[in-house]
């Protein structure tokens, strides 16, 4: 009988599938591996939060980890993972040196959620109020960092092929460090239009982001100041209903009754609130990675209008959107308003977000071919990591220099105590 594997999860905040897309993912993310016999522990060395996920109810070990503290390497040494995940490379910067200094056989997988380095340029540019060029990128501080991170890994896991195609083209990365994983679906999450309302019974419009992330703050405050009152002046019954985790009070202060912009907060089901809404708003300039909100769009049945960057990723080689994809205000308005009129586009486009979220994001499609890789990984590691030249470069220093400077603060803790 073979023995079962383990794997260990250090996170950069706990799990909560409630409040962000990042921790849909990583909750799906979760189910695979324990559908797969592995033995999961998640850690992480932040607090556990009011939305956090019950891991334990999973049946998954939990374990508060400390920073720059010497008891991880207590901790990894009894554990012995075959596998570590980090999920963001600011993560792995924290304690993948441990992990290869303690247990050098575990593989070292990275989950980047999003590349961190495209959402900054993008944002950086639409600052300057400059169009982004890929190029740019290569001067983003962050992004030394970030490829470092996925250079010391031996797998990452990208949710979008268009960052795969950024990672290899821009950046140059080998396809044998990267993996595409993008959000994964169960079946039993695809409806279809008789299970959910029809055109007549939904009303309004919705939007959906947790405010802690800064390219959803920007989309609301966008819809606030230019694109709302472009559609409220057109559909003056109509109201604008904001969902989001962890309101602060800047948040709260946009809440406008005459205006029908209304602060609606959390939600406790995502897709519950987006389907009772005709049309979801999601008017990003700036962000990475791919957007929940426009997958649970999908699942809603709800038609969607976004930006270029909201759309990215998405699409795969359809030229076509389940609403509409505008850049300009104006535009944007314009085309919210048709589809929130227009009954017969409203259910065609409906339909096609529901191919769309089937045809790139059915669970059975990735679940295998991730497995198969990280065991094949696992039984070829030490050819694998000869490949992979500038990352042995990159750990031996990482292991010069990080570590030290954690021995340092460890150090200045210990005599602060």
């Amino acid at each position: 009988m073979h023995q079962k594997k383990s794997f260990l999860i250090i996170g950069k905040v706990w799990p909560e599938p409630r409040s962000s897309a990042a921790g849909t993912r990583m909750m799906q993310l979760i189910d695979i591996f324990k559908n797969n016999g592995f033995i999961i522990t998640v850690a992480s060395a932040s607090d556990r939060g009011e939305f956090s996920a019950d891991l334990e109810g999973l049946g998954v070990h939990q374990k508060k980890i400390k920073l720059n503290d010497p008891s991880f390497d207590v901790f990894i040494t009894e554990l012995k993972p075959d596998y570590v995940l980090f999920d963001r490379f600011m993560t792995e910067e924290q304690f993948g040196w441990r992990v290869a200094e303690h247990c050098p056989g575990a593989v070292r997988i990275l989950d980047t959620v999003d590349l961190h380095s495209l959402r900054s340029a993008r944002q950086n540019a639409w600052k300057k109020g400059e169009a982004f060029q890929l190029e740019t990128l290569l001067s983003e501080k962050v992004a030394r960092r970030e490829i470092a991170s996925l250079l010391r890994c031996d797998l990452s896991l990208i949710i979008s092929d268009v960052e795969i195609s950024i990672l290899k083209n821009v950046f140059m990365l080998d396809d044998n460090l990267l993996h595409y994983l993008p959000f994964l679906l169960k079946p039993d999450e695809f409806k279809n239009a008789e299970q959910l309302p029809v055109f007549e019974e939904r009303r309004h419009f919705v939007t959906i982001g947790n405010f802690l992330h800064e390219p959803n703050w920007n989309a609301v405050l966008w819809l606030k100041e230019e694109i709302w009152p472009l559609i409220r002046s057109r559909l003056p019954d109509a109201e604008m209903y904001v969902y989001g985790s962890y309101v602060s009070q800047k948040v709260t202060q946009l809440h406008n009754l005459g205006q029908g912009f209304l602060i609606k907060g959390r939600a406790p089901d995502a897709i519950e609130a987006i389907q009772k809404a005709r049309v979801l708003l999601a008017p990003l300039r700036f962000g990475a990675g791919l957007k929940g909100k426009l997958v649970d769009a999908m699942l809603a049945g709800t038609p969607s209008v976004t930006t270029e960057v909201g759309a990215e990723g998405m699409t795969g080689e359809h030229s076509a959107w389940c609403g509409a994809i505008e850049n300009d205000a104006e535009l944007f308005a314009d085309r919210a308003v048709d589809l929130y009129q227009n009954k017969t586009k409203w259910v065609n486009v409906q339909g096609f977000g529901f191919q769309l979220a089937k045809e790139r994001f059915g669970l059975d499609a990735f679940s295998e071919e991730l497995i198969a890789r990280i065991t094949i990984l696992k039984d070829n590691l030490e050819a694998h990591r000869k490949k992979n030249f500038l990352g042995s470069v990159l750990m031996q220093n990482t292991l010069a220099s990080t570590k030290y400077m954690a021995k340092w603060i460890e150090e200045k803790n210990r005599r602060n105590l």
